[in-house]
């Protein structure tokens, strides 16, 4: 006899006995307690003790629950069967193509094709069409298993030699079977779930394709990779591709370039920023900007070398943990690493001097411009680049004090997204597998960082193993205009690194005791910043943060004086002013001007020199003449940098 408890929306919970079976697949037992099995409101799969499974698969007794299409697990079990469906039709296209992985990921989903000849937008027109025909025959997705052996030689036979690594690493680990899905004649190693049939499928598109090394080795075969997005509703798709197409206006590699903010170029190296004027005064607003906000709150501003001996790294854990994202020279024949990060600068500067529980906490912070290796086929724009500077801080503190200390980052945090109107999200990454230190100090570590995101009363989400080495850590992500989410900030609890470099302070007790350091960045990388603000914004920033604030546009040369009379007064100051003294249209002048995005125009005539005023637009609309006194009162406000109490 089979025994359930299923637990159905508003929480509805049921017991389901069956006599007559030791076991009922999902959709038996959904059916047995009123779930349609056509229409909405229909289960996609079966969640048995937090675990996914088809809705064909049998139901071992435990608790059960239906997934459904307005669940996120629920999206990305249709995403992930997409990718079986596009790769069904690339090999009714393409028998020649073999097929390596395609995994659902956050919008949408891609698979990986080795194919003798690129794929060009007229073969994802084709492979659509297809698709379109897969989804009309309503094929079900089988699932069946086979021995790891077996299915070694299955897939030699057929050639496909990305399975067949795959499965010999599957065999590596200890599996000694593997299951399969088979949706009209195209078999696919997987582990599930899918939909049932592929009528679910009606709202997907082919979206591009890009270049991939097979597993991210760049040492290895390079892939074609096409991406696509799937959802339940035609209506739903209509609004993500809507939106993607916003997304590629606000671009921040081409309006980089349109802004003439910063270049990038393949003859100096990959990931390697060039900043232009207008960048670098953007660059140096914020530098600014945070720079104070630190020394405000009880920062202070430090800085250390660009190397340091290997040795160093070996002894902190990275050489052990993050070599293959570190860069190595050497210095009178000695090794030395390029630092990746900041914090063993701060730890030597600690030890500087002997410290005593009434110098806690200390708080180091430091611009610190850092190198990692990063594979070539992940570089992207600013947002992922090889040499970078992160806002970094290492705060030196007694263990009763790590609470407050977390919490008044994480007040740092929200005071600093404010002032760009950035909502966002937390998430606790809690111990990975490769890591160091003592179970206690981990679970102490991970409660402090726990008590401090439950005293600012804000949700947040449990990443469990994606910790750093040493610590626990909270992640930030950003909320853009568009929704999109970015990893910024973080903030991470360390009780090793203290211990292996042997930091100490004399407690109240004259007894040596450790303290704990937190690592903590607000922006994050400066780049990667920079770039989620262009996109944010639009390239239209705000006045406190516009490189040029104020421009001045004459429409003759008698207007000269005046116009340069403004710009100087407004420079003296503080406004950051230009003035256009050039022989050209005013048109095509106030084009440039709003094409630069250039928050205030002045427009000087005969008519502004007659009465010793200049005619305003603020990002195009008419503010009429105006005073200098005038327009100060009106831009005061909006150019002041953000303050809280």
């Amino acid at each position: 006899m089979a025994r359930y408890t299923v637990y159905l929306a508003d929480n509805n919970v049921q017991q389901v006995e069956c006599p007559e079976a030791a076991q009922l697949s999902g959709a038996e037992l959904f059916a047995k307690v009123g779930l349609p099995s056509k229409g909405p409101g229909r289960p996609l799969a079966t969640r048995l003790d937090g675990v996914i499974q088809d809705l064909s698969q049998l139901v071992a007794e435990g608790k059960v629950a239906p997934v459904l299409a307005s669940e996120p697990a629920g999206l990305e079990i249709l995403r992930h069967s997409a990718a079986h469906v596009m790769a069904e039709a690339v090999t009714r296209l393409f028998p020649q193509a073999k097929v390596a992985i395609g995994p659902a990921i956050e919008d949408g989903f891609y698979y990986d094709f080795d194919n003798p000849t690129p794929f060009t937008p007229d073969d994802l027109d084709k492979i659509t069409q297809v698709m379109d025909k897969i989804v009309q025959e309503n094929q079900t997705f089988q699932r069946s298993e086979m021995a790891i052996g077996e299915a070694i030689d299955h897939f030699r036979s057929l050639g496909e030699t990305y399975k067949v690594e795959l499965i010999e690493d599957l065999a590596a680990s200890g599996q000694s079977k593997v299951s399969f899905y088979q949706c009209g004649d195209f078999v696919d190693l997987c582990r599930g779930p899918h939909i049932s049939d592929t009528s679910w499928l009606r709202a997907f598109k082919l979206l591009s394709v890009a270049g991939a090394y097979w597993r991210g080795d760049s040492n290895r075969p390079m892939l074609q990779r096409i991406y696509g997005t799937a959802f339940f509703a035609p209506k739903e798709l209509k609004a993500h591709l809507a939106l993607l197409e916003e997304a590629k206006k606000r671009d921040h590699r081409r309006l980089g370039k349109d802004l003439d903010l910063f270049s990038l170029h393949e003859e100096i190296g990959g990931g390697l920023v060039v900043w232009h004027p207008k960048g670098a005064l953007l660059r140096s607003i914020l530098e600014n900007f945070e720079r104070q906000e630190h020394l405000n709150r009880g920062y202070q501003v430090v800085m250390g070398p660009q190397i340091l001996r290997a040795d160093l790294w070996k002894k902190s854990g990275h050489l052990d943990y993050y070599r293959e994202n570190m860069y190595f020279t050497e210095v009178d024949e000695q090794p030395y690493a390029i630092k990746p990060m900041n914090c063993l600068s701060h730890m030597f500067i600690y030890r500087s001097h002997t410290r005593s529980f009434r110098d806690l906490p200390l708080r180091f912070f430091e611009l610190g411009t850092v190198q990692r290796q990063e594979k070539s086929g992940v570089l992207h724009g600013l947002t992922r680049v090889r040499q970078f500077t992160q806002d970094d801080a290492h705060i030196f503190c007694a263990p009763n004090q790590v609470h407050e200390e977390i919490r008044q980052v994480l007040k740092l945090v929200q005071d600093m997204m404010g002032a760009f109107g950035f909502d966002y999200e937390m998430e606790l990454s809690t111990r990975p597998t490769k890591s160091i230190g003592s179970d206690a100090d981990w679970e102490l570590a991970t409660g402090a960082l726990r008590e401090a995101m439950a005293s600012l009363e804000r949700p947040y989400e449990i990443n469990e193993g994606d910790g750093a080495f040493y610590g626990p850590k909270i992640d930030i992500k950003l909320k853009d205009a568009l929704g999109r989410r970015w990893q910024c900030a973080t903030i991470q609890c360390d009780f090793t690194l203290p211990e292996r470099f042997d930091l100490t302070y004399t407690d109240s007790d004259n007894q040596k005791k450790r303290p704990v350091m937190l690592h903590r960045t607000v922006f994050g990388s400066l780049e990667r910043f920079i770039g989620v603000l262009i996109e944010h914004f639009a390239g239209d920033f705000p006045l406190w943060l516009a490189p040029i604030q104020v421009i001045g546009l004459t429409v003759t040369q008698r207007a000269d004086e005046l116009a340069q009379s403004f710009g100087a007064r407004l420079k003296k100051l503080g406004f950051r002013t230009r003035i256009d003294l050039r022989n050209e249209k005013l048109g095509f002048k106030i084009r440039e001007a709003q094409l630069g995005k250039i928050p205030f125009v002045l427009v000087f005539g005969d008519k502004e020199v007659q009465t010793g005023v200049a005619s305003v637009r603020r990002r195009g609309q008419e503010l009429g003449p105006m005073t200098l006194e005038a327009l100060v009162d009106t831009l005061g406000p909006e150019a002041k940098l953000p303050a809280w109490d």
